[in-house]
């Protein structure tokens, strides 16, 4: 069994934001030389997630809005986390709900996704560089 790992890394010049990375986790099946095998895509950042879902600009607004009704920025004094000098409890909550990783299959070298699937970093307290671990095992 062979076994890949890289770090993608992102930097959000905006608080919240949403970036499809299918096109570097492509890149990265391609570099590993892995045909059959696992992908694991995960934030390693505890204000960031990875998830799969469509590429269209209303839902990922959707999302946007929805979080922030869930897990508002403001007032920043309603999250205790705050009270460290932060002013990111929520973006805590919303890596929470979007979670931290995706798992993909891969057969014959390419990522074996529906019609529509993608796979997106989501940031909640950007403006700053961030990594994603690519992580492939297989054959």
């Amino acid at each position: 069994m062979k076994s890949y790992r890289k770090e993608l890394w992102f930097n959000i010049p905006t608080r919240r934001g949403f970036v499809n990375i299918t096109p570097e986790v492509e890149r990265c099946l391609r570099e590993s030389g892995i045909s059959e095998g696992l992908i694991l895509v995960n934030a390693m950042h505890i204000t960031a997630s990875v998830f799969i879902n469509d590429d269209e600009s209303g839902l990922h607004q959707d999302y946007d809005d929805w979080l922030e009704q869930l897990a508002p920025h403001e007032p920043v004094s309603r999250y205790r986390h705050n009270r460290t000098g932060e002013d990111n409890g929520d973006a805590h909550l919303k890596r929470q709900i979007m979670g931290r990783e995706v798992v993909v299959a891969a057969t014959n070298g390419k990522l074996d996704f529906g019609p529509w699937e993608r796979i997106f970093y989501g940031e909640f307290d950007g403006r700053r560089k961030k990594r994603v671990l690519v992580k492939i095992i297989g054959e």
